[in-house]
């Protein structure tokens, strides 16, 4: 079992994604041009999804994924095309794998909400109303157009806290002093 912690991407991690992957061509060859995740110039993400949205997203019927909320917080200004995310089901292992193409953020105001019910609904998987009347209160909101989801062997790791997005490396480079003088 992995530990959900700072250590968490470590070569241990990387070599459980190659060997997990490597029936798939795409996702072969991407991780095998790298040493390690650190040396990956994208962000790396860990969803969590539920049913049957997961099953969706992997089947490649969901093909964009989104996170509404009250407050600004990840993946709102924190996840960027190129970036990957590793699929996590709700309570279980992650499961699988995509890559972010496009990223669309939202401060939510009647024109916004029109134009993601108009945009997205049907790449979003989002017919039922109940999925917009449980995101009424939402005030940000961004959707990840995603492409190569891909199941693996599952890997277990130990989460206990109540996010559904963590960042596991950020992609966003930090200035240093000499760069902001």
């Amino acid at each position: 079992m992995i530990k959900l912690n700072s250590k968490m991407l470590t070569k241990s991690l990387f070599k459980k994604l190659q060997n997990s992957l490597d029936t798939s061509s795409y996702w072969k060859d991407y991780l095998n041009s790298f040493e390690s995740l650190e040396e990956m110039p994208n962000g790396i993400h860990l969803a969590i999804l539920v049913e049957p949205y997961l099953t969706y997203v992997l089947e490649g019927k969901k093909t964009v994924e989104s996170r509404f909320s009250i407050n600004r917080c990840p993946p709102y200004k924190k996840v960027h095309s190129g970036d990957i995310l590793l699929l996590k089901l709700s309570g279980g292992p992650i499961v699988g794998i995509c890559k972010v193409t496009n990223v669309w953020s939202y401060q939510l105001d009647p024109s916004s909400w029109k134009t993601i019910r108009k945009e997205f609904t049907d790449s979003l998987c989002a017919q039922d109303p109940e999925f917009w009347y449980d995101r009424r209160y939402a005030c940000f909101a961004t959707l990840m157009k995603i492409n190569h989801p891909t199941t693996f062997t599952p890997l277990e790791i130990e989460k206990k806290d109540r996010r559904g997005w963590v960042v596991l490396r950020s992609n966003e480079k930090q200035l240093t002093l000499d760069e902001l003088v």
